[in-house]
């Protein structure tokens, strides 16, 4: 079986060189290891050294030197909007003190369908509907992002933050 052992963001393989991809959902694109199948049927083991949280249009490159596109599978999601920039930012503090994955982008917000949530969003005065989307949350502020999550402008932005912050939460 030909093993995945070399992730790169999109901006950084030879897309044109992909001869294959893998659809995956969100789960499965956060992975270290892992057998998987490709769209045209051959069996591939991610064997990367640490887990990466892959995006749409990301490459894999495999130890006989070819190439995978990974595509973001469409996922069900709830989808959540605001009637104004503050409305929407509240619901975004809402959802961060639960700690949910979450995609912010828009005007929206795309989080897992989840009825108690989606209940309390609805309370606070969102409108949530439902889609079939690609998810890609944000990674977090504290090494959980990808340098090219959501940003195309070459750097990353992990720092080191040696300090503890108490949380204290309402679940």
């Amino acid at each position: 079986m030909l093993r995945a052992i070399e992730h790169s963001p999109a901006s950084s393989w030879p897309a044109d060189a992909a001869k294959d991809r893998l659809t995956l959902d969100f789960d499965t694109r956060h992975r270290r290891r892992l057998t998987l199948t490709t769209v045209k049927g051959e069996s591939i083991l991610l064997d990367l050294p640490k887990a990466v949280a892959m995006a749409d249009g990301d490459g894999l490159r495999l130890d006989d030197g070819r190439w995978l596109r990974v595509t973001a599978a469409h996922e069900p999601l709830a989808e959540v909007r605001c009637g104004s920039a503050h409305d929407l930012a509240r619901i975004a503090w809402h959802l961060g003190n639960r700690h949910l994955p979450a995609e912010i982008g828009g005007g929206v917000i795309r989080i897992r369908p989840d009825h108690v949530i989606e209940a309390m969003l609805e309370r606070l005065g969102a409108a949530v509907t439902h889609v079939e989307a690609p998810f890609q949350p944000e990674g977090g502020a504290y090494g959980g992002a990808e340098p090219h999550a959501r940003n195309d402008h070459g750097h990353d932005h992990h720092h080191g933050h040696g300090h503890s912050h108490r949380h204290d939460h309402d679940h």
